[in-house]
């Protein structure tokens, strides 16, 4: 029998916790019932983690250790302050001085706080980080469910139509953020949205990302730029049209929208150099790096919203993030597009 991968190993360490999704949970139980190891490490992680079911726990701040570890010193300094003014002062008084230093009172004392920490350390913290994460991903989708309202909203105001600008045939889709006249970016099209106001452009910003929470927008004079005014302000990745295409609008489940795509990464911030990029197994592979890598949400003209920690969606085995001749070896140019409507293609 196959070992357990690092995927399946995780899956279900999160339906353990109660971190699954309802499609991640059928996942999980069809492999326990079909891998009698991985129904093994399932039920001895919950027999691990049942203690842990009577806690309430909530979105972990990202700054806790930061301002766990401040307190702790402060106070602890607080303590030192008064007890060296208190030995000075019995000093000072003529009286002698004996600095006692606590010790614990016997091994199983150690023993005990040793083992609380070994709990703190391998359980509650990753479920910690993990239910953070789990909030993140549902702020991610909450965001990208911002979007297309907005982009409805564009829609019925607009005869129907996305939001577009013309571009010549092998304009460069990479250059997210150049403010140049000419259409070149793909996130131009999103743009549009925030330009005329239909979406706030903080919802462009994936709250999974720590330096996205930083953004400021505040200052930011929308109708000053022609595109996002770098790529740090957005982080997805949106769907390139195949040019022979004639869909229209918000109609059929097509993937629109979707967490940023691993090649973005890797892209040049020189605008005037050539640009060329050598495909690889982990560009292949990877999923995006907005939620740590453990999968993406994606984005649906119906307005639903799937996470899938596989690089395609529920409607068809599509990778999301290539064209269909993408292989290890190829050389990314900036301007492809894709040949035929079902081969979904989501850039930067």
């Amino acid at each position: 029998m196959t070992p357990l991968d690092s995927q399946q190993l995780q899956l279900l360490f999160d339906h353990a916790l109660g971190l699954t999704s309802e499609g991640e949970g059928a996942e999980a139980e069809a492999l326990m019932a079909t891998d009698p190891e991985a129904a093994q490490f399932y039920h001895t992680l919950r027999n691990a983690l049942s203690p842990l079911d009577s806690l309430e726990v909530g979105p972990c701040p990202d700054d806790l250790a930061e301002r766990t570890i401040y307190g702790l010193k402060q106070k602890t300094q607080a303590s030192e302050g008064q007890a060296r003014l208190e030995q000075l002062l019995e000093a000072e008084q003529g009286g002698a001085t004996r600095v006692k230093i606590p010790f614990w009172r016997n091994w199983g004392d150690i023993a005990a706080v040793a083992a609380v920490l070994v709990l703190f350390v391998g359980v509650v913290l990753p479920a910690l980080g993990f239910t953070r994460q789990r909030y993140w991903q549902q702020q991610c989708q909450a965001q990208l469910g911002s979007i297309h309202g907005g982009m409805a909203n564009y829609v019925s105001e607009h005869d129907g139509e996305l939001p577009s600008v013309p571009v010549a045939p092998g304009s460069p889709w990479w250059k997210v953020g150049y403010q140049g006249k000419e259409n070149h970016s793909n996130t131009r099209r999103a743009w549009l949205l925030v330009k005329q106001g239909y979406v706030d452009p903080r919802r462009f910003v994936c709250p999974g990302r720590r330096q996205g929470r930083e953004l400021e927008f505040d200052k930011l004079e929308v109708t000053q730029y022609n595109d996002f005014p770098e790529r740090a302000y957005v982080h997805f990745s949106i769907r390139i049209g195949c040019p022979e295409s004639k869909q229209k609008g918000l109609t059929a489940r097509r993937v629109i929208f979707a967490d940023l795509n691993p090649i973005a990464e890797k892209l040049p911030t020189d605008y005037s150099a050539p640009f060329s990029l050598r495909m690889c197994e982990d560009l292949l592979t990877s999923n995006s790096t907005n939620h740590n890598r453990r999968g993406q949400n994606v984005l649906f003209c119906d307005g639903s919203v799937e996470f899938t920690r596989r690089r395609h969606t529920s409607v068809s085995e599509d990778d999301i993030y290539t064209l269909t001749d993408m292989a290890d070896g190829c050389e990314l140019r900036g301007y492809e597009v894709p040949s035929c409507e079902t081969d979904a293609f989501l850039a930067p």
